[in-house]
């Protein structure tokens, strides 16, 4: 991550060993709700501003540096699948671009966030939701390796319909000029958050045994899972875990061709079976890593996988964001 010198002061005074040691309150209504009226009423308004944006941006960042940790995709870990999850506070995200570079637009769909200030503080001129701007800018940030700020655009607790957000680069909100986004700045030393977050990531599980088709890089967060491609046993591979009772719960599969040549005779065969043997185990079919030959093949492929043509981590974040649409419509 391009990371900025700290910001003054470094950490919240605010941000104290119970906001980092324990997340629950990320999502929780209810918590939420305690920790926006507690942290006003101890701090007033400016210094709990920071402190749940600190808390938010310090625990996206934690929960996404996780799951960049426990892949390590091009050095092939061999000790099993990694335990990680969807990011605790759940969001919709639609790229876009204009002359300042890339810019993701989104909302938090569930208004987790709004729900709780509404009843601790009711409603108000501003847009409200601190933790889930700072968690969105904490896990946007370590898997683009960049420092992303999200700023909220819309907000239930002002009467809007729902929670919306922009999301740039800190260099292009600068560029901007943007009087929000230059303010939330201020109060996220990016720097500070990224190296107690890196401090504080749990260690890796144990290996819990089961998944181990022979393949050295199976990896399974909930519902997304990321399988390297090796040609022809790759969806033999998947069909093996696909009757582990324990990946019940896998929706998406993340195929990874990194290193991988796909030609347009056996090649185009063995991957055209990976994507049947997904979407025949009810699974939706992500693809990434393709090399220019590679994705030649892949345009013509039946069953319309979905192609990320970026790096993993971007195609991991895809995943995550398909999962969740699943689970709302289910």
């Amino acid at each position: 991550m391009r990371r900025a010198s700290p910001s003054k002061p470094a950490l919240s005074a605010g941000l104290d060993d119970a906001l980092l040691r324990d997340a629950r309150f990320v999502a929780d209504p209810r918590l939420l709700a305690a920790l926006h009226g507690e942290l006003r009423r101890r701090l007033g308004d400016a210094d709990a501003t920071t402190a749940l944006l600190q808390a938010g941006c310090y625990h996206g960042l934690r929960d996404a540096l996780g799951v960049a940790r426990d892949l390590t995709p091009r050095s092939r870990r061999t000790d099993g699948p990694a335990a990680c999850t969807a990011p605790l506070v759940a969001f919709q995200l639609v790229s876009a671009s204009d002359e300042h570079g890339p810019i993701l637009r989104g909302s938090w769909p569930n208004g987790i966030e709004a729900e709780a200030v509404l009843v601790a503080c009711g409603r108000s001129a501003e847009a409200a939701c601190l933790v889930s701007t700072g968690y969105t800018s904490g896990w946007l940030s370590a898997l683009r390796d960049a420092e992303m700020l999200a700023v909220e655009r819309g907000c239930a607790v002002t009467g809007e319909r729902s929670c919306r957000f922009e999301a740039r680069d800190a260099s292009a909100w600068r560029a901007l000029g943007d009087a929000t986004a230059l303010a939330l700045l201020a109060q996220l030393p990016f720097a500070a958050l990224h190296e107690a977050a890196t401090r504080d990531l749990p260690e890796l599980p144990e290996p819990p045994g089961a998944f181990d088709p022979e393949s050295p890089a199976i990896h399974v967060w909930g519902p997304v899972m990321v399988v390297p491609y090796s040609g022809e046993d790759t969806a033999s591979t998947i069909e093996t875990i696909a009757r582990d009772p324990g990946a019940a719960d896998v929706s998406v599969v993340v195929v990874d061709l990194a290193g991988a040549v796909v030609d347009d005779g056996f090649g185009a065969v063995a991957l055209e079976r990976v994507v049947d043997v997904i979407h025949g185990w009810g699974a939706e079919a992500v693809l990434t890593g393709l090399s220019p030959l590679s994705q030649r093949v892949v345009s013509s492929l039946a069953g319309d996988p979905i192609v990320v043509p970026k790096d993993l981590q971007d195609a991991i974040a895809t995943a995550f964001r398909i999962a969740e649409s699943q689970r709302r419509a289910s």
